[in-house]
């Protein structure tokens, strides 16, 4: 019997977690998208100018007997850096914040948690600065952008941002691809 629930997290550019998430068992999906922001219905030219308050984000619908939401977590936080405000590497603005948008206040205690477990642990020399925020609403990002980082390997953001992060995603976590 499945336990089919969702995660919205936003870390930088949505391809690479995507693309990381896609390959995990017990995600059902991964989807591109925008979330965290004042405007309906916003298209990527509008969210990347950094009006609209959104980040670029990535839905994930899992089986939770298959997956927990604690190990969704500690995939998002090995895909970027949580510790930098407003920005991935040279990402920079509002859309490219680190934010969790939690479902309900079980996701919320777990990612305080996690967060506060990670740092205790000085995985990172700086502190988490990842964003908190109650989910409101998904807006999925154009068909082009689904699947994007798969479609074009050799496209240079990909071939040099997301490729090594996928590499070392697939080698820590490899007991859990599909």
């Amino acid at each position: 019997m499945s336990m089919d629930q969702v995660a919205t997290f936003g870390g930088g550019c949505f391809w690479c977690i995507e693309a990381a998430l896609n390959k995990i068992q017990g995600v059902h999906k991964a989807v591109s998208g925008f979330a965290g922001g004042r405007r309906p219905n916003p298209t990527y030219q509008q969210v990347i100018t950094g009006m609209t308050g959104h980040a670029e984000v990535v839905q994930v619908h899992f089986d939770a007997e298959v997956l927990s939401y604690e190990s969704l977590l500690e995939m998002f936080f090995q895909l970027h850096d949580p510790t930098t405000l407003n920005r991935q590497g040279n990402d920079v603005g509002t859309q490219y914040r680190s934010i969790i948008l939690y479902h309900d206040n079980e996701q919320k205690n777990t990612a305080i948690s996690v967060i506060q477990r990670l740092n205790s642990a000085h995985v990172w020399p700086e502190p988490i600065v990842t964003e908190l925020q109650a989910y409101s609403e998904f807006y999925q990002a154009e068909d082009y952008h689904q699947g994007y980082a798969e479609a074009n390997p050799d496209q240079p953001y990909c071939a040099l941002l997301i490729g090594p992060k996928l590499k070392a995603f697939k080698l820590k976590f490899s007991d859990k691809l599909k």
